[in-house]
């Protein structure tokens, strides 16, 4: 039995809200940061993605993104792992659509 830690692959969802005056602004910052995706706005709420190795990694930026100007809250919604050894072919998973 191995007991060493596999690499792991973070994703999570979250939304960030500010005030519709600034949100083009506020998609503008998140764009600009490393691992983020910005899925969807309106009316100030902002869908984002955030990619990692770590869940304190992810908590580490959301948090900066909590402390950006215009930002009024940055909350998670959404956090899966999975092992990135299992059931990758050339880095991808089989099963993805």
């Amino acid at each position: 039995m191995s007991m060493r830690n596999p690499e792991r692959y973070h994703v999570s969802s979250a939304v960030v809200l500010t005030s519709p005056a600034a949100a083009n602004g506020v998609i503008a910052e998140l764009s600009e940061i490393p691992n983020v995706e910005v899925h969807a706005a309106d009316r100030g709420k902002i869908i984002i993605v955030i990619e990692g190795r770590s869940s304190g990694e992810m908590g580490a930026t959301l948090a900066a993104i909590s402390g950006l100007p215009d930002v009024m809250a940055a909350n998670m919604v959404f956090e899966h792992a999975e092992n990135l050894e299992e059931g990758l072919i050339n880095g991808h998973r089989p099963d993805a659509a």
